[in-house]
């Protein structure tokens, strides 16, 4: 449920444009659905002091699974080199879910992502299945049809039952008038480098908007360099292994995309080398507690970041994951590394995200014009020199959510 909309100018003990500098007692206005104005203090006269929160844009979760959100503490991660045993958890656990469970597990992560103040999600559905919900909720999102198979045959099928479907469903939602056509988008993932034909998906990736998980693990490496290591066994035992298939290195699925092609998204990106060669349009996406759970070595994100690369910020799924907030996903990379400045590391969470899904121009930052989408976070009681500080400490309380102009309630 929502409130009404109106006109109304908020001010709380600090507001974060993201496009500008914190404002102390800054003043957010608010017009139907729209940013009016975002000013400092004593521009203008309040409506309504929200007292000592941080009034933030709405936060972005670029990467996570919905799908998966029954499998919170069943599917322990494990240490880098049995992460194939952890996948054989994952393939277990879905064989067990009813279509009617799966649907009930896609509502329960996406009620955590809204409840933690999420108003633009990056999902990777299996067969889509997320999209009926995620399109009637009250957020913007992208989701991406995950992609599986390693022959032609099989990922050329998979490829076409999702045009064929996705096409029927977007129908069906846009033409019925109830879900507004620019709060949500469609787009692919061929999932892998281990679970793709590459050739196929690479020429998907050129013609479109995809996201893929890159270099997750060192047995991915390995099966790229040399088509051995433990992959080649999991693959085996799915009856699915197809040494020809393997025809790519790592960096290929970065330099095979042009810089006209729609932005693709790479997902993970653990064992990346720092100088992998990036395009501006493309972006990394890190899960830091997914990360950390894995017991990876330290991410290369702070090289990417100096690089001028774009790196935005996943919760991953609850198949490896305690929970679906994206601000305890900035909280963590925070306090394990105090030398990311606050900015760039809230820019991660945001306006970063909302450029990786294709919504800057309505999301990510409050600034006049775009859509009044943003989160009051209660503060810890006490001052810092740099209050992005009070914003990335540990702190209770519940958020405040306004998406669209509308506080959700």
């Amino acid at each position: 449920m929502t409130a009404t909309r109106g006109h109304r100018t908020l001010t709380a003990r600090w507001v974060f444009p993201v496009a500008g500098p914190p404002l102390a007692r800054g003043v957010v206005t608010v017009e139907g659905d729209r940013i009016a104005a975002v000013e400092p203090h004593g521009a203008r006269t309040a409506d309504e002091d929200l007292g000592n929160v941080a009034i933030v844009p709405g936060l972005v979760n670029a990467h996570t699974h919905l799908d998966l959100s029954g499998a919170r503490g069943l599917i322990p991660p494990t240490d880098p080199d049995h992460f194939t045993d952890w996948l054989r958890g994952v393939i277990a656990y879905r064989r067990t879910r009813t279509p009617e469970q799966v649907q009930a597990d896609i509502r329960a992560g996406l009620a955590e992502c809204l409840r933690f103040g999420t108003t633009l999600i990056g999902d990777i559905a299996s067969e889509g299945a997320s999209w009926d919900a995620v399109a009637a909720a009250p957020t913007r999102a992208v989701v991406f049809w995950e992609l599986i198979g390693l022959s032609e045959e099989r990922f050329q099928a998979a490829t076409e039952q999702a045009v064929f479907t996705a096409g029927l469903r977007w129908r069906v939602l846009t033409d019925s008038g109830a879900v507004p056509r620019e709060t949500w988008r469609f787009a692919f993932s061929p999932h892998a480098p281990y679970s793709v034909n590459h050739s196929k998906a690479l020429e998907l990736a050129r013609r479109g908007f995809t996201a893929v998980h890159l270099a997750e693990s060192p047995g991915e490496l390995e099966l790229l360099a040399t088509k051995t290591g433990p992959f080649v066994e999991f693959l085996e035992d799915l009856g699915v292994w197809n040494p020809e298939a393997i025809t790519a290195k790592l960096t290929d699925f970065l330099v095979s995309h042009k810089n006209d092609t729609p932005q693709p998204l790479f997902v993970h990106c653990n064992y990346l080398p720092p100088d992998a060669p990036f395009k501006p349009h493309q972006t990394v996406v890190y899960c830091p507690r997914t990360h950390g759970a894995f017991l990876h070595p330290p991410h290369p994100f702070r090289e990417f970041l100096k690089r001028g690369v774009r790196v935005c910020l996943g919760t991953d799924s609850l198949a490896s994951n305690p929970d679906l907030d994206i601000l305890a996903e900035a909280r963590f990379v925070h306090a394990r590394h105090p030398d990311v400045p606050g900015e760039p590391l809230l820019k991660m969470i945001t306006l970063a995200g909302a450029e990786a899904l294709g919504f800057a121009a309505e999301a990510g930052s409050l600034e006049v014009g775009k859509s009044a989408d943003l989160v009051a976070v209660p503060l810890p009681d006490r001052d810092a020199a740099d209050p992005h500080e009070l914003l990335f400490a540990d702190h209770p309380g519940d958020r405040r959510t306004m998406f669209r102009g509308e506080w959700r309630v």
